[in-house]
């Protein structure tokens, strides 16, 4: 690892060392707001991060960006991170000027339309967004659709748009957002914007399950050399030797497939590569929790042991943004698409 990247990985580390502790996890999850660790990220750049210095970024490649944010899963932090870099993505791709503070993005459901309708004095949007990531806490939401056949990315205050709010099993707020006849701030067109959005967002749970499943193994490495049973460390133990072995072996699998992904996502996501990664790393996040609650035993289902704030985004996440079956089917509709003859170099052109 480079100097730069230990320094970025230690700035994140001792920001959530400082401002991530047990208490303020759970006040976010009663719905208060982690002021002050927002704010500690905002100082370093770290919520513009993934975007380019023309665009008020902090001159960080997008690998790096993707890394921070990976840390921020591995210590569960209870922020927008992901959302405001996916937003601010997206508003700079589209030459939109990103407003300050936390953002979110909608619609994030499959099923949901928002849609745009030219008028004067200005652009309008309508529309029902479920489950929207944070959607009552943050001030804008980028939304994504289309406007006469071509895709669109908009601003949008959320101001008054939040008709009930859910939690996912992390405990992280999920708002229903609705919009009637609601004036953008800003408009501007992005090719196929609906897809990207949900491409950039599967890819960025990607790289957030990875942080959490490498938080779950560090958490049963500790565990099962402290736990001692007969005499002997669990650790020592030829079944759980297996599970970790089982475990390192999925972690490993999904850092592969997410630092593919980011890697071929540099401007834009890359379909393929982000379709491979959420797979792999959705099947490794079931399989993962499973093993790191197996080895913790007892221990590992109470809130008073920290292995849930990784298991519970695990389980969350891996349904967000299309689960496993739904990139596995847009993966293999893709290679059929292309004919046999393509698939060789569709696999082999890295």
């Amino acid at each position: 690892m480079s100097e730069m990247r230990n320094d970025l990985l230690k700035t994140v580390d001792r920001i959530f060392d400082e401002h991530c502790p047990k208490p303020a996890r759970e006040s976010a999850e009663a719905g208060e707001w982690p002021d002050a660790l927002w704010r500690a990220l905002e100082e370093v750049g770290l919520d513009r991060a993934a975007l380019p210095e023309e665009a008020g970024g902090s001159g960080l490649d997008f690998e790096d960006a993707m890394l921070a944010l990976r840390r921020s899963a591995y210590h569960g932090a209870p922020v927008p991170l992901a959302e405001t870099m996916l937003a601010g993505r997206l508003l700079a791709a589209a030459g939109l000027a990103v407003p300050p503070g936390a953002l979110t993005v909608a619609p994030v459901q499959t099923s949901d339309r928002l849609r745009f309708v030219q008028g004067a004095p200005a652009t309008t949007l309508s529309g029902t967004a479920h489950r929207v990531p944070w959607g009552n806490l943050c001030a804008h939401a980028v939304v994504a659709g289309e406007l006469d056949g071509k895709g669109m990315v908009g601003l949008v205050s959320t101001s008054g748009a939040a008709r009930g709010v859910d939690k996912n099993l992390a405990g992280e707020p999920r708002a229903l957002l609705e919009f009637d006849a609601t004036a953008l701030i800003a408009l501007a067109p992005l090719k196929d914007a609906r897809a990207r959005l949900e491409a950039e967002g599967a890819l960025y749970r990607s790289v957030q399950m990875t942080g959490a499943l490498e938080r779950s193994l560090q958490y049963c490495l500790q565990y099962a050399n402290e736990r001692v049973q007969f005499g002997r460390p669990i650790a020592k133990f030829q079944a759980i030797q297996h599970m970790l072995a089982v475990l390192a072996g999925q972690v490993a699998a999904s850092s592969a497939a997410a630092d593919a992904a980011v890697e071929a996502s540099r401007l834009a996501p890359d379909e393929f590569a982000v379709s491979v990664a959420k797979s792999r790393v959705g099947e490794a996040a079931g399989k993962g929790a499973e093993i790191a609650h197996q080895v913790h035993g007892a221990m590992g289902y109470t809130r008073e042991h920290n292995l849930h704030y990784s298991t519970r985004r695990l389980w969350s996440w891996r349904d967000e943004f299309g689960n496993e079956s739904y990139w596995q089917s847009r993966l293999g509709r893709a290679v059929a698409a292309n004919g046999a003859d393509a698939l060789w170099p569709m696999l082999s052109r890295r």
